[in-house]
């Protein structure tokens, strides 16, 4: 007996075969190249369902009673999508072997025309270009998703619609490290016109792509609100009636804080939908807000309260979503209180306005031992001190 080239690597076969001359054919001209190949049997299609998630390589005879010519390849292929497909033909029956290579098998064998250092190699040939294949596949189906977390980045976090000087504006971004994909955070900037300006941040309950396509239409809605004109009283309830006829489940939820500011008087109205309050920054000082917060958006509808205040020139808000202080400082999580408490200490004397949002988060890590497991998204806004 001689040996067949190749690797060390023994392999799994599955033949699927009801006549006993065929199984004795494969099974010994495998054992007369001594191939490293364990071969189990199966008498049908039917038969061979519950090995299929265990084999590297299915030989497959297209002769078999509870099929007919390709319509068991097609069952197969459906049900084997790990293992590499070949098929065997009688010489007269090439064609089918042809056919099915069409429909997805990696190669055909004549029974005939077989011995076994080519019967071994088209084995082994066939599970690498499987394992190619599917390797391939796995590259395009990153690429596309890399693609659509792009498309999503650009829905859920645009560029501030305004212009002017009279405010100054940093928004933040930070995915949740442990999954690496965008969430349904999302922000949003947008100057109604020459003396106002809105800000919103919101989050979807969720982290898959489904909840970001909807924070996404939710942030769009609000633009196209503000832009139309609608009322400020109107437009969460208009952005629920929105988040409801979209979402894909009813225990959808998503929470959203809006804000509108008098540009020249630094009069703002905050509203706040299950949303944790902003934080009225001054120096190393900071608090939050005393606005109710209402119902979460998507659960018992309701209009928020609008509550209104007096942003100084110098004065700076930090509006955020809820992942920046789900995190554990020490053995309580950070919450709120302990936002306030990064902010006065020390350190932040020396962060700049544009850096702030970015070291919360780094101290946020290190105060949680590790990255934060949530998306974080911030505005932070302030009025400039007149020169």
């Amino acid at each position: 007996m001689t040996g067949v080239p190749g690797g060390d690597e023994r392999l799994s076969l599955l033949l699927i075969a009801d006549a006993a001359g065929d199984v004795q054919l494969v099974s010994e001209l495998l054992r007369q190249v001594r191939a490293p190949i364990d071969v189990a049997v199966a008498a049908s299609v039917g038969e061979a369902r519950q090995q299929l998630n265990d084999v590297d390589c299915v030989l497959l005879d297209l002769a078999l009673p509870d099929t007919h010519g390709l319509d068991g390849l097609r069952t197969l292929l459906k049900l084997a999508r790990r293992a590499a497909v070949c098929v065997l033909t009688g010489l007269f029956d090439e064609h089918l072997g042809v056919a099915a290579l069409a429909e997805g098998a990696q190669d055909y064998l004549i029974k005939s025309q077989l011995n076994g250092v080519s019967l071994y190699r088209a084995l082994r040939y066939a599970v690498e270009r499987k394992r190619a294949d599917d390797h391939n596949r796995q590259l395009r189906e990153a690429d596309l998703g890399q693609a659509e977390s792009a498309r999503l980045e650009r829905g859920l976090l645009p560029q501030p619609l305004m212009d002017t000087d009279l405010v100054a504006v940093r928004s933040f971004y930070r995915t949740g490290r442990q999954r690496g994909l965008i969430g349904g955070d999302f922000y949003d900037v947008v100057q109604s016109g020459p003396d106002r300006i809105h800000f919103m941040v919101g989050d979807v309950c969720g982290h898959s792509v489904e909840e970001a396509a909807l924070g996404v239409g939710l942030r769009v809605a609000w633009r196209a609100l503000v832009l139309g004109g609608v009322p400020d009283d109107a437009v969460l309830p208009a952005l629920e009636q929105v988040l409801m006829s979209e979402r894909r489940a009813p225990e959808l939820f998503a929470t959203v804080a809006t804000l509108s500011l008098e540009l020249s008087t630094g009069q703002a109205t905050l509203r706040l939908a299950g949303h944790p309050p902003p934080l009225l920054v001054h120096g190393q000082h900071a608090a939050p807000l005393p606005a109710a917060t209402n119902r979460l958006l998507g659960v018992v509808p309701k209009t928020p309260e609008p509550y209104e205040f007096l942003l100084s020139p110098g004065e700076a808000l930090l509006l955020y979503t809820d992942g920046l202080i789900e995190g554990r400082s020490g053995a309580d999580r950070l919450d709120i209180d302990g936002l306030c408490a990064l902010i006065a200490e020390p350190e932040s004397a020396t962060v700049g306005f544009s850096a702030l949002p970015a070291w919360l988060v780094g101290r946020a890590e290190r105060a949680n031992g590790g990255p934060l497991a949530d998306d974080v998204a911030m505005l932070m806004v302030s009025r400039v001190v007149p020169a």
